[in-house]
């Protein structure tokens, strides 16, 4: 059996769905306690605010999960798993700032949109590298 190669980024994958899956379940939450039922997605501002930092989430997981995994396959484990690890701890200090107020979630966003930003560019430069020694 050949050892996984990647399981520092395998454990960032891990804890950022972890972070997500706490988040969607905020949201079942807030609609038992605000009773909203599904599939309504209006109510009052404290519902609404959990239940879009859920969403906010789910569209930037779009950017930072294949970013995470091509900076990891061109460029390594080891920096991908660091650099990914602020987008989860950006995701609950966006998520505890929202939470409490819209505009106490400015830190954590910056702090998640930074590793998806590294991560993505780190990526775009590496394979670009790697595709242009193929030609030439």
């Amino acid at each position: 059996m050949t050892p996984f190669a990647y399981p520092l980024t395998g454990l960032v994958t891990i804890i950022t769905l972890i972070v997500y899956f706490w988040m969607a379940f905020k949201v079942g939450k807030a609609r038992g306690t605000f009773n909203i039922p599904a599939p309504r997605m209006d109510g009052p501002d404290d519902f609404l605010r959990v239940l879009r930092v859920q969403g906010n989430t789910a569209e930037n997981l779009l950017i930072f999960l294949p970013a995470l995994w091509l900076f990891a396959l061109t460029i390594g484990d080891l920096w991908a798993a660091a650099i990914g690890i602020f987008y989860p701890v950006g995701r609950v200090l966006y998520a505890r700032g929202y939470y409490a107020a819209a505009l106490k979630r400015s830190t954590g966003f910056t702090v998640g949109l930074a590793s998806s930003t590294i991560l993505l560019l780190g990526a775009l430069i590496a394979l670009a590298l790697q595709a242009a020694a193929i030609w030439l």
